[in-house]
């Protein structure tokens, strides 16, 4: 049996339509990151980090949509390579508490140029009332109870 006659085209399917833009938008992002030798996922976490300053591990996941899990083990390396640091959280121990250092906010000021670049690219393909309007129709979609 066809489905297709009882279900949309993938080209009107919503998922499908936000994975291919989240494709376009992140392919110059990627090769950026490429150059760095940074994983998206580090980028994501350094930018909440500088963005909202000392935060738990849980407001990181959530912020740079990351599974906790995940993130626990990238801040793992990112503490390694000097990017980050974790401390116990003095009320409770239970939580452990993630600040930028100085060669973290580093690496967001030396490719902030080629982010804004890409950034601006988009806007100026688009237009910035379409970009504006899509950032607004996406934060409203987010809200949505599914």
């Amino acid at each position: 049996m066809n489905t297709q006659s009882h279900s949309k085209s993938t080209a009107r399917s919503l998922p499908i339509s936000l994975l291919r833009a989240r494709e376009t938008v992140m392919a110059p992002i990627r090769d950026m990151l490429q150059g760095i030798q940074l994983t998206e996922q580090k980028w994501r976490i350094l930018r909440v980090l500088d963005e909202l300053g000392e935060v738990e591990q849980s407001t990181i996941a959530h912020e740079a949509c990351l599974l906790l899990p995940s993130v626990t083990r990238i801040l793992r390396t990112m503490e390694a390579d000097g990017q980050i640091t974790r401390r116990q959280d003095s009320d409770d121990k239970r939580r452990t508490m993630v600040k930028i250092t100085e060669a973290g906010r580093t690496i967001l000021r030396e490719n902030l140029a080629t982010s804004l670049a890409i950034s601006s690219n988009i806007e100026a393909q688009m237009g910035k009332e379409k970009l504006d309007q899509l950032l607004d129709l996406l934060e409203e979609l987010q809200a949505i109870k599914v």
